[in-house]
């Protein structure tokens, strides 16, 4: 069973460094590194890193160990909100079954981390240890430049219950100063998925996103008060945009709950709602990588019957949802599973 793990280190320009950061992951047998996404503006990297747990775990710690070495937050700016050298680094199960040991990653790895640096850890997510702490907006508020508030005898900007980190002390010395602290947790996987819309402008395309988006759409009463109406689909963030370079819009989403909304039940509301504005969508995008077990799922909705292979189920996804319409998707590349091993068998 494989698991995904995604570190955000506080580094996005000086590309040696994140090269020597992310190689110390590569050097873990087992752990395979499917993506390195370095932004300058944000000065913050996301890598992806994947496989089998223990190895994931492994990698995982290997990088966070060589990123507190390398990056020196007293020095550092960026547009990205950040708490440290690795400002978040959540394990994210690829199957329904693999939450508990993500879990156990993630506590395991946040006392190790505390044990061999020093550096302060907190859990969120999943594995929260309170409610309050659930939230890494929460965690993370007041950024690196509130720590020395926050772990001081007057703290202010965060409430007194996730003031301390769950390993670590309390306070600001010169291990703070440098690494700042560390948000590791748990949490499900976000699918980044866009519906194209025939129309060269967005103007149904941003209707649309504003009625599917689980946070709806503001409207006002005849008495000038907002209220909020909800949407109509569950844990997504939705909007529409245009695409110049094809001359169409999309409606833009995170889907955060791959099980309550499913691939093809977002594509066929985008499509409902795209024909009631005598709009036509040509198929859809799925931005990054994407679980197995979603497109089998999206698979035997379209399928005709059963007993079909997962080779020709994620076929009948790809048809289905019109997933080559506009770009390329080649299963063995775009699906997290697939991708992992092919990469370990070369």
């Amino acid at each position: 069973m494989f698991i995904e793990c995604v570190p955000n280190i506080s580094e996005g320009k000086n590309l040696q460094k994140i090269e020597l950061i992310v190689d110390a992951a590569r050097q873990i047998h087992g752990c395979v590194v499917l993506g390195v996404e370095p932004d300058e503006d944000y000065n913050r990297t996301v890598i992806t890193l994947a496989g089998r747990p223990e190895e994931v775990y492994l990698g995982a710690l290997a990088l966070i160990l060589k990123a507190i070495e390398e990056i020196d937050m007293s020095t550092h700016t960026g547009e990205h909100p950040r708490l440290g050298a690795v400002d978040v680094c959540p394990f994210v199960p690829l199957s329904d079954d693999m939450m508990p040991v993500c879990v156990d990653l993630a506590e395991k790895l946040a006392q190790e981390i505390n044990e061999r640096t020093g550096v302060g850890t907190y859990l969120y997510g999943n594995a929260a240890k309170s409610e309050s702490k659930r939230m890494l907006s929460d965690i993370r508020k007041g950024q690196y430049e509130g720590l020395e508030d926050r772990f001081g005898p007057n703290s202010l900007q965060v409430p007194q219950e996730i003031t301390s980190p769950d390993f670590g002390k309390k306070a600001w010395d010169d291990i703070a100063k440098k690494s700042g602290c560390i948000t590791i947790g748990a949490r499900d996987i976000l699918i980044a998925y866009n519906v194209n819309v025939h129309e060269k402008n967005a103007t149904v395309s941003k209707l649309i996103g504003s009625l599917i988006r689980t946070s709806g759409r503001p409207i006002k009463d005849s008495r000038g008060r907002t209220h909020r109406l909800p949407g109509l689909l569950s844990k997504v963030q939705g909007m529409g945009v245009t695409l110049d370079s094809l001359a169409i819009s999309q409606v833009s989403m995170n889907i955060l709950d791959r099980h309550e909304t499913p691939l093809h039940v977002a594509f066929l509301m985008c499509q409902s709602l795209a024909k009631d504005h005598s709009i036509d969508v040509h198929g859809s995008e799925i931005v990054g990588l994407v679980p197995l077990q979603s497109m089998l799922e999206s698979g035997q909705f379209f399928a005709e019957g059963d007993g079909l292979s997962d080779k020709e189920l994620v076929d009948k996804a790809i048809e289905g949802l019109g997933l080559r319409e506009f770009h390329s998707f080649e299963p063995e590349s775009r699906i997290i599973e697939w991708a992992i091993q092919r990469e370990l068998s070369q």
